[in-house]
């Protein structure tokens, strides 16, 4: 048992402070049940937290006050969709808001997936996820999927030059190259939208080397 802690807790160690876990994670390094039982005594100890059925979380130390900083809620999310073999996608208006597009701070954690629909309490945190069809959902590249979302719940009249400018500053180029290629999954005003995102950078590297 405790090798299974040790193999286990190196691996939590080797991702770092910040990370939600779920046993699933590490199966490879043995049989479930001790899987299920390393899991438990390192919560048991302190050296995770177990944030609620399946979840364990290697917290964050604020440096000033010494205390475990909560975590991320979409690592919860994302360790959620792991455990369930489903997509996990940051609602339109959760997009939007990570875009640093909207100022607005949505009222819920709001997900949406391909796999059930779903209320999950994480202390004082409330996670909603909802089942949505693969036409709200297609496939692609988490970060396009998150664009996607993002400008639909903007809407076409509110996605202006200053929209096009953001989403061009904070998407690497391997992401732009993605949403490009994603974008045949979307709606054509979109689609429009990252053709202008992409060529946006393009010119921008044209520029440079001009």
């Amino acid at each position: 048992m405790d090798t299974a802690r040790n193999v286990i807790f190196d691996q939590v160690r080797t991702v770092g402070r910040g990370q939600v876990f779920t046993p699933k994670d590490f199966l490879d390094g043995g049989r479930r049940y001790a899987t299920d039982q390393a899991l438990s005594r390192l919560a048991h100890t302190g050296e995770l937290q177990r944030l609620g059925r399946g979840l364990y979380y290697y917290p964050r130390i604020n440096a000033k006050l010494g205390i475990p900083v909560a975590p991320d809620v979409d690592k919860i999310a994302q360790a959620i969709g792991r455990r369930t073999g489903s997509r996990m996608v940051p609602s339109g208006a959760m997009a939007a808001n990570l875009f640093g597009l909207s100022t607005q701070v949505p009222a819920k954690f709001s997900y949406l997936t391909d796999g059930r629909s779903r209320r999950l309490r994480v202390g004082n945190l409330e996670i909603q996820i909802k089942h949505v069809t693969p036409k709200e959902l297609p496939p692609g590249s988490q970060i396009s999927a998150m664009v996607f979302q993002a400008l639909r719940h903007l809407g076409r009249e509110a996605v202006d030059a200053k929209v096009i400018a953001k989403l061009n500053a904070v998407l690497s180029a391997k992401q732009k190259r993605e949403l490009l290629q994603d974008a045949r999954y979307t709606t054509d005003w979109i689609a429009e939208v990252v053709r202008r995102i992409t060529s946006r950078a393009a010119k921008k590297m044209g520029a440079k080397h001009g």
